[in-house]
């Protein structure tokens, strides 16, 4: 980081002003290069300056530059930002003549990546930021800017804290045995430290769940056979006419995708082919698919026609929604009903008529009151919202499974000092307490540019 960087943080096109960002120790040096105004270097930090940026004696543009000195800035370095009207031309030659005079391109997320080694924020506030960038509801903002201001953060290091203060115990007694007065670190002192992490860890991951669904979203599959109404379904719920629909039997033959906000959360609602026997090379692929996507979705709504009698087929795919968060949709309640449901009486039901719009509304609390979505968008928001830290949170857990059986089995201590260790590396990772630089380059190299 001895370097000094460059990028433009705004998007570039036609705009009003675009913003173009200097982090390093010669940032400033090399803007007042190509600033005619006050004197950057002598001037104090956190300052605004009028001003012209020029080329020689060329004026390029007319600027407001902002001069923020280190430590007390993003990066903790010296930063400076130039306030420049927008547009593709002006930016850019801005950003090379910074170029010539000493900076250098800057790499996705580096800024935020020099505030992470520099100290200013760890990595779930870091991934935070990133979150917010890419924030699409409400709630996934607020959960983004609970870890930004190192809400979760906390939570860990607490975690940490309590690991931390049992080892120094373990290694006291195991170097300095001599000593009377030294408290000896016996299993009844240890396993109350274990059961309280062990319930602080399950409630954690436990509300990480909604963080998942916060962020992610939840992956709907629309199901059924052809012609029950998988694709009025969609388009109903989307408000739009996405996907075509026909009488025709076998008309959706690949997948057709859209997002709905539903009480704060993003429903990834996946409108698949009709699943049934077929000879047709490119229906059948379609089928194998459908089959598949109903596998990998978080929620199943599978749709049957009420004027038909259940066939085996449909039969056989209620039984493999058993252990899966599903719905069953009876379409077009307006026709004799010839459909049994009495089979059906243990599985989420709604019946419909989704040409008139009927039972939508009933569809929707019931696909909120399955994920509590009600409960999650008035929650804390204090969740971890990875993959990363989640897995990493459930490996620590089972390691602390490990510990508390082996406490239990009067394994040594000095074994259980090594999987307490385990634990506490583990749960740095999540912060970034401890890191493994290629895990950090491959992070931040996900940001946008000038972030």
């Amino acid at each position: 980081m001895e370097d000094t960087i460059a990028v433009i943080s705004t998007a570039l096109g036609t705009s009003a002003i675009s913003i173009v960002r200097v982090t390093g120790p010669d940032s400033i040096p090399i803007v007042n290069k190509i600033f005619k105004g006050d004197n950057l270097i002598k001037s104090p930090t956190h300052t605004i300056h009028y001003g012209h940026i020029i080329d020689n004696d060329l004026i390029i543009d007319e600027v407001l530059v902002m001069l923020m000195k280190a430590p007390k800035t993003y990066t903790k370095e010296d930063v400076v930002e130039i306030n420049c009207h927008g547009g593709v031309t002006t930016t850019k030659t801005i950003l090379e003549l910074l170029y010539r005079n000493g900076c250098r391109p800057a790499e996705p997320g580096e800024f935020t990546k020099r505030a992470f080694l520099n100290g200013r924020i760890d990595l779930l506030e870091a991934e935070g930021v990133m979150d917010l960038i890419n924030a699409k509801t409400e709630e996934m903002r607020k959960m983004a800017i609970s870890n930004v201001s190192g809400n979760v953060s906390n939570l860990i290091r607490n975690l940490r804290q309590k690991i931390s203060e049992v080892l120094a115990n373990i290694e006291v007694n195991i170097d300095y045995p001599e000593y009377d007065d030294i408290d000896v670190i016996e299993t009844k002192q240890i396993i109350p430290l274990m059961d309280y992490m062990k319930v602080e860890m399950e409630k954690i991951l436990k509300e990480s769940e909604n963080g998942q669904l916060l962020k992610e979203g939840i992956t709907t599959s629309i199901i059924g056979k052809p012609n029950v109404g998988k694709s009025s379904l969609l388009n109903a719920l989307l408000e739009e006419d996405k996907a075509i629909v026909t009488s025709i039997a076998g008309t959706t033959r690949d997948i057709v995708e859209g997002k709905i906000n539903l009480d704060g959360i993003i429903l990834n609602i996946i409108d698949t082919a009709g699943i049934r026997n077929t000879d047709d090379v490119v229906e059948k692929i379609g089928v194998e698919k459908s089959l598949a996507m109903m596998n990998k979705s978080d929620l199943v709504l599978m749709v049957l026609n009420n004027n038909e009698k259940i066939s085996d087929e449909e039969l056989d795919i209620i039984k493999s929604l058993k252990n899966k968060k599903h719905i069953l949709i009876i379409n077009k309640i307006d026709l004799n009903r010839k459909i049994s449901i009495t089979d059906l009486k243990d599985h989420n039901l709604i019946e419909m008529s989704i040409k008139d719009k009927k039972g939508l509304f009933e569809l929707k609390e019931k696909i909120s009151e399955i994920f509590n979505l009600g409960e999650i968008a008035t929650g804390d928001f204090t969740y971890l919202s990875n993959a990363r830290e989640i897995s990493l949170l459930k490996e620590s857990y089972n390691s602390l499974l490990d510990v508390i059986k082996g406490i239990n089995e009067r394994v040594p201590i000095d074994m259980i000092e090594i999987d307490l260790k385990n634990i506490w590396n583990m749960l740095g990772k999540i912060t970034g307490d401890t890191y493994e630089e290629e895990l950090i380059d491959q992070l931040f190299s996900q940001f946008c540019l000038g972030k």
